[in-house]
C-alpha cells in the first residue's frame, strides 16, 4: 500500500472531481487543484476570502468556491485558468451554494432562505425561486439531471415544487401531508420522490412525477420516527432509519415493508460473522533501538465467536437529538449490500445481506464510527474513526490499515492490487490536525483511489 505526502487542508475541503481525474483542497483562500495520478499542482486559484465551501461541476471543467460570511461565490475554469466568474448576492446574504446537473448554472441560497437564486453561466440570465424550507435536504436533482424537486414553506403548509432544469419552469406544485417536511429525495430511477416528516411524527410519502401520492406508510405513533433515509442505487428498495434503532426496508411495487432489519446489543447468531478490532501486542528486538517518537498502537481484526455482547452508550434523556437510532445508512453500488450505523451502539458497523434479506456481517472497532463510504465500482466499505487507521471491508474479509504520518513515508507497505484480496489499491491519505474525518472514494474505474482527512473529535 503506497502513501502520499502529507498536504495542507484547511476546514476539511477536499474533494475529488467527478471523472476521477482531479483532486481539489482549499488552504484559507487558495484553491489547489491536483492530478490524481502524478499529485502535482495543476492549477492554483487564489479567491477574495477564506473558502468555505468547494463543489466541482458534474463534468468536472469547473469548480465553486463558496464565501458565506462575504455572500461571494467565484467559479473557476480548468481547461481557461484566465477565466473566472464572481457572483455577488449583496445585502441578501448566502448559507448555500450548489451546481445544477448541467454545470452551467449555480443555485445559490440567501439568509433566512428567502429565495434561490440560478445564475447561468452560459447567458448570465438570474431566475429566483421563492419559499424555499430550511431543512437539512431540501433539494434534490433527479438523476438524470433533468428535474429539481424543491421542499417549500408558505403559509404554516409544506409543499414540493418540481422544476425543469433546462429552463427553470415550473412542472408540478403540490402540497404534502406533513407537520414539518424533513426532507425529500429522488429515487435513482428518477420515477419517484420520497418525502418524510419531522422526527416527531414517523411519516413516510412516495410521490410520483406528476404529484400524485403513491403511497404513505407509518410504522408506529407517538415516538420519535425517520432518523434516515436511503434509496438502492437500483431504486427497488428504500430503507428508512428509526430512532427505534431498526431499518425498514420497502420495495418497489406496492411500497409496504419488506423486512426490519433490528439492532440489537448482542450478537447470537452463529451464521453472522463479527470482526472485531484488537490491538497488535508490541514486540521489540532486543538490538533494536527504540523509537524516538511513539508511534499509535497498530490494529488488526479477530472473528470473535458468538454471543459477542457489543458497547451500547446510554442516551441523555434530557437533551435534545439524543444519540438513538439508526443515523446511518448507505446500499452498497450493486444493492447487494446494507451497512447501518445505530447511534447508541456507536462502535459498531452492521452490513446487510439485501439478497438474503438477513444480517451478514457486524465490524465493531475500538473508537466510534464517525462515517463509512461504499466503493462506487465494488461492495467494499471502507471505514473511519478519527484515529490514525483506515478500515476496509470486502466478502473476502477486513483489514485495518496504520496510516503514517508526517516524516514515516518512506516505507510503505505494498497491498495486492488484483482484487482478490481484502486489501485495497492504491491509498491517498491526508492527515490534518483538528479537522472532522471523512472518508471519500474516487469514482474512477481505471485505478481507484481513496482519501481520508484523519481529524480530531466532532
Amino acid at each position: 500500500m503506497n502513501f502520499s505526502e502529507v498536504f495542507k487542508l484547511s476546514s476539511h475541503l477536499c474533494k475529488f472531481s467527478p471523472d476521477g481525474k482531479y483532486l481539489a483542497s482549499c488552504v484559507q483562500y487558495r484553491l489547489v487543484v491536483r492530478d490524481v495520478n502524478s499529485l502535482q499542482i495543476l492549477r492554483l486559484y487564489t479567491c477574495l476570502d477564506q473558502i468555505q465551501h468547494v463543489e466541482w461541476s458534474a463534468d468536472s471543467l469547473f469548480i465553486l468556491c463558496a464565501m458565506y460570511k462575504r455572500g461571494l461565490v467565484q467559479v473557476w475554469s480548468l481547461e481557461q485558468p484566465e477565466w473566472h466568474c464572481k457572483i455577488d448576492e449583496g445585502s441578501a446574504g448566502l448559507v448555500a451554494s450548489c451546481w445544477s446537473p448541467d454545470g452551467r448554472h449555480v443555485l445559490n441560497t440567501t439568509e433566512f432562505h428567502l429565495r434561490i437564486t440560478v445564475w447561468s453561466l452560459c447567458t448570465k440570465s438570474v431566475s429566483y425561486i421563492k419559499y424555499p424550507k430550511a431543512c437539512q435536504r431540501g433539494i434534490s436533482f433527479s438523476r438524470d439531471g433533468r428535474y429539481l424537486a424543491l421542499a417549500e414553506r408558505r403559509d404554516c403548509k409544506d409543499f414540493v415544487s418540481i422544476f425543469v432544469c433546462s429552463d427553470w419552469q415550473l412542472l408540478r406544485h403540490f402540497d404534502t401531508d406533513t407537520q414539518d417536511l424533513a426532507g425529500i429525495e429522488w429515487a435513482p430511477n428518477g420515477c419517484v420522490l420520497a418525502a418524510w416528516d419531522t422526527c416527531l411524527e414517523y411519516k413516510v410519502l412516495l410521490y410520483s412525477l406528476d404529484g400524485r401520492l403513491l403511497s404513505a406508510y407509518c410504522a408506529y405513533e407517538w415516538s420519535l420516527g425517520v432518523k434516515a433515509v436511503a434509496w438502492s442505487p437500483s431504486s427497488q428498495f428504500l430503507a428508512v432509519g428509526s430512532y427505534d434503532g431498526k431499518v425498514r426496508v420497502l420495495n418497489h411495487v406496492t411500497w409496504k415493508m419488506l423486512t426490519e432489519f433490528g439492532h440489537p446489543a448482542t450478537v447470537n447468531d452463529p451464521r453472522i460473522v463479527v470482526y472485531q478490532e484488537a490491538e497488535k501486542s508490541r514486540r521489540r528486538a532486543l538490538d533494536r533501538p527504540a523509537h524516538p517518537a511513539p508511534r499509535a498502537a497498530e490494529s488488526r481484526y479477530e472473528v470473535a465467536s458468538v454471543p459477542v455482547p457489543l458497547q451500547t452508550v446510554k442516551p441523555a434523556a434530557d437533551r435534545a437529538n439524543p444519540r438513538i437510532g439508526v443515523g446511518v445508512l448507505a446500499f452498497s453500488p450493486d444493492s447487494s449490500f446494507l451497512a447501518t450505523r445505530n447511534d447508541n451502539v456507536p462502535n459498531a458497523v452492521w452490513i446487510w445481506d439485501v439478497q438474503k434479506l438477513r444480517l451478514f456481517v457486524v465490524l465493531e472497532q475500538l473508537s466510534p464510527v464517525r462515517a463509512f463510504q461504499w466503493d462506487p465500482q465494488r461492495p467494499r466499505l471502507a471505514i473511519c474513526t478519527g484515529s490514525s487507521k483506515v478500515y476496509l471491508w470486502s466478502r473476502a474479509g477486513c483489514v485495518s490499515v496504520q496510516v503514517p504520518g508526517e516524516g514515516e513515508h518512506g516505507a510503505p507497505h505494498t497491498g495486492d492490487r488484483g482484487g482478490s484480496s481484502a486489501r485495497p489499491p492504491d491509498i491517498l491519505s491526508t492527515r490534518l490536525t483538528g479537522q472532522r474525518p471523512h472518508t471519500l472514494w474516487a469514482g474512477r474505474p481505471a485505478a481507484l483511489r481513496w482519501l481520508r482527512a484523519l481529524a480530531g473529535p466532532l
